[in-house]
């Protein structure tokens, strides 16, 4: 694959962990006596650790983050935590590249994505159902110093998104320098995969330090496809074609990226530390959509009065795979001045700009309605999203005479978000001369951004915040937020946070929150429209689906309203214990019932009173779809201590997790499918166990991985079909050695026994083995060694 990074890639700036307070990292000085790590996430108070949160929060090391072959923190982050479930998702438009990840069941934008503890920009991509979330795979892992995740509703205290929770990702701010090589390939001889990384961190006297960090990573496609039963029927009809075996690949796609970032900070003067941070990436990649068979497909290689004497079967003769490739690029950097205005008041000021931006192409295709005069590649068009984000924030310690001074956090934010989509080339979304004959317009396999579709819309908000924590009593913490924001799209909201924690006994407490939060609609999801193109897998003809703007006249007609935000209401109890000898546990029992959630509706035919240039076959719309009830509960166990000569380490962690229609709109009842989907399309239940056992210059990790039954879905022109599948257990496993002090091999294998799940019958007849939609790797057993030097 041709890689380009597009003349610009890593200019950033900036880093460090703000000091004390309000969204940033603390200063470890500030711990404990304990020596426990201090918590940043989800807390305002300066010195809370991961026992005396008020909500659960993970705690994941840089360490267990590269115990992961991926180079796709998606990938990571699904291994280590059950409650967060990604898809693979081949040959789906965008979503092969950026693909979505979701906490708890819950869509995927409903998680807020945090790095230095400021908010991270979300993908230009709208995905699933059309969520718009953040795209972690732009962030590299090599630069991360731990992550922290938040799984409590948290609007309150951050704003919109954050209502299944908050993902914290802390850059590494150490001084020093690491360099990795790893290699991996599957046990079916594809997807080799080649990263390096390297990290070099410098201490600026005692006034601070900048790290920067540089990571590459290319990973080859991977197929577990059969040949297309129609393929070989055309074969054995033309035996002097030469048909490719397979005609079209199902896996993961090639692709190729780069990726930096750098974080720094300097002590100008006493009470007062300038800050910077940033993070970028580029890449590319490339997938194949469905084959178009000569024989058959009668909207591609049909006879047109409009070109007289021509067929496609002279372009191609046996055939087409169209090959949908992108072109990616993220870049987000935060400045700021934070500091202690006094002994008791603090402050953070910072300022933010992030941009996503993606460029579609398409290649070994054609527009069939221009007939001859149809070009062979396309550039579709590009999607970019913008936010530029301004934020205060102040801590104020209060005395109160009785127990410990109230923590008292307030401060404000000003957002914009810019959403932009570009033109295509024409060619891409013309409707030619052929297309009254019954040949398909547009570019076949995936339709070009039209003027039609192309333009910029803005959403701007203003909010502000106060965020209450205090100890009246040695054994009792009270926390409580609140937070205003007005929004120029729909007008404004108000979302609040009740909290406290009980420890009766050294070691052992309760904990318990209640909050309401929202998601506002995003600018992508108020206006665009988009066309999609797909195969019947019935009767393997091409068709259009159509995704209106909600304020489309079509839309309209067919009764879209504008767009609300989602509101939840979520309730949380634990249980969190600790001992003296390594064994520590929490037991989380949670309720978030979701109001108007964001949907899409069910697909209508285009009245007969408008025009249909481009054939949809059905059409659709966003809508505040279903109101819906998640319960759940996690598990986490973890046991540390020395175990004859070496020293063990076992962490066990389930999640069960159910989502429930609870009502919704008269159209949305009647949608059963996106019913159907909203309660079981993730598994239910989840767990994950990791056992390290380090004796010596010698390391062991086993680590096995659950997955319960989930219901699959595909799209067809007639509506959708469904496909129950049963629980899988995934095991992987690795030995390191310490040659040195500097130097480290490790080799090792995810899903050692090579385990495939039950294959996937409704996409069958197009070459597919196993389902597009699973929530984890579908592609057998893969083996990787890796080197790494640090100084």
């Amino acid at each position: 694959m041709n890689f380009r990074t597009g003349g610009a890639l890593i200019a950033l700036q900036l880093a460090c962990m703000p000091a004390a307070f309000a969204q940033a990292q603390t200063d470890p000085a500030a711990a404990p006596d304990s020596g426990e790590q201090i918590v940043v996430t989800g807390t305002r108070e300066r010195a809370r650790t991961q026992f005396d949160t008020l909500a659960p929060v993970d705690v994941l090391s840089n360490a267990m983050l590269e115990s992961s072959v991926s180079g796709d923190l998606n990938d990571t982050l699904a291994q280590l935590l059950p409650s967060f479930n990604v898809q693979r998702l081949p040959a789906a438009d965008g979503q092969a590249f950026v693909r979505p990840a979701t906490l708890r069941g819950l869509s995927a934008d409903q998680t807020l994505v945090l790095v230095n503890g400021k908010r991270f920009h979300r993908s230009a991509l709208l995905g699933t159902r059309g969520a718009q979330a953040p795209d972690l795979a732009a962030i590299p892992a090599h630069g991360i110093g731990r992550v922290e995740v938040l799984r409590d509703g948290a609007s309150a205290q951050y704003g919109s998104d954050a209502i299944a929770g908050v993902i914290n990702l802390l850059l590494d701010d150490k001084p020093g320098m690491a360099v990795f090589g790893q290699a991996s390939s599957y046990y079916a001889g594809d997807g080799n995969e080649y990263q390096g990384g390297l990290r070099g961190g410098i201490a600026l006297g005692d006034r601070g330090s900048i790290v920067f960090t540089g990571q590459y990573d290319h990973a080859e496609a991977t197929s577990r496809t059969r040949q297309r039963p129609d393929a070989i029927a055309f074969q054995a009809a033309n035996p002097t074609l030469a048909v490719p075996n397979p005609v079209q690949r199902w896996g993961q796609p090639d692709q190729e990226r780069i990726a930096g970032s750098v974080n720094a900070h300097v002590d100008l003067v006493e009470g007062a530390t300038l800050y910077a941070f940033g993070t970028a990436q580029s890449g590319e990649g490339v997938t194949d959509f469905n084959w178009r068979n000569p024989v058959g497909t009668a909207s591609v290689y049909g006879a047109s009065s409009a070109f007289p004497g021509f067929s496609f079967t002279k372009l191609y003769p046996a055939g087409f795979t169209p090959r949908f490739g992108t072109r990616f690029a993220d870049h987000q950097a935060v400045g700021g001045l934070r500091g202690d205005a006094s002994d008791r008041f603090h402050y953070d000021l910072s300022v933010s700009q992030g941009e996503s931006r993606i460029d579609y192409t398409l290649g070994e295709s054609l527009n069939a309605s221009m007939g001859p005069n149809s070009p062979t590649s396309f550039y579709l068009g590009r999607l970019t999203q913008r936010e530029f984000n301004l934020n205060a924030d102040f801590v104020y310690r209060l005395p109160v005479g009785l127990g410990d001074p109230v923590n008292v956090a307030f401060g404000g934010e000003r957002r914009v978000e810019t959403y932009r989509v570009g033109t295509g080339d024409p060619a891409s979304y013309a409707v030619g001369p052929g297309a009254a004959t019954g040949l398909a317009p547009n570019s076949n396999g995936f339709p070009g951004f039209s003027p039609a579709q192309a333009g910029q819309w803005s959403q701007r908000s203003y909010a502000g915040y106060v965020d209450l924590e205090w100890a009246p009593i040695e054994k009792v913490t009270l926390g409580a937020a609140g937070r205003y924001e007005d929004f120029s799209a729909f007008g404004d909201t108000f979302t609040y946070k009740l909290a406290g924690r009980f420890e009766p006994v050294h070691g052992l407490a309760a904990r318990l929150t209640y909050s309401t939060g929202f998601r506002a609609p995003t600018p992508a999801q108020l206006n665009t429209r988009q066309v999609t193109q797909g195969l019947d897998t019935r009767t393997l003809q091409v068709f259009n689906q159509g995704r209106l703007s909600p304020t489309d006249p079509i839309a309209v007609a067919l009764g879209a309203k504008p767009l609300k935000p989602e509101k939840s209401r979520t309730l949380t109890a634990g249980l969190v214990g600790q001992t003296d000898f390594g064994l520590g546990a929490t037991v989380d029992l949670y309720q978030i019932d979701v109001d108007d959630r964001f949907g899409q509706s069910a697909t209508f035919a285009v009245p007969a009173t408008f025009a249909n240039p481009d054939r949809f076959t059905s059409v659709s719309y966003f809508t505040n779809d279903f109101d819906t009830r998640t319960r759940g509960v996690d598990v986490v166990v973890s046991y540390a201590r020395q175990v004859g000569p070496g020293k063990a380490n076992l962490s066990l962690a389930y999640n069960y997790n159910e989502t429930k229609v609870r009502g919704g709109n008269s159209a949305s009842i009647a949608n059963a499918t996106q019913r159907r989907i909203f309660q079981e399309r993730l598994p239910q239940h989840n767990a994950t166990g990791t056992f390290n056992y380090d004796l010596g210059k010698v390391g062991v990790m086993v680590r096995g991985r659950y997955y319960g039954a989930w219901t699959d879905v595909t799209g067809n022109s007639t509506g959708e079909l469904f496909q129950r599948f049963g629980g899988i257990a995934l095991f992987d496993a690795s030995v390191s050695v310490h040659v040195t002090k500097m130097l480290t091999l490790r080799a090792g294998a995810e899903n050692v026994f090579d385990t495939y799940p039950a294959e996937a019958t409704n996409q069958a007849n197009r070459g597919l083995i196993y389902s597009r939609n699973a929530p984890y790797d579908t592609d057998g057993g893969q083996y990787y060694g890796r080197v790494e030097l640090r100084f």
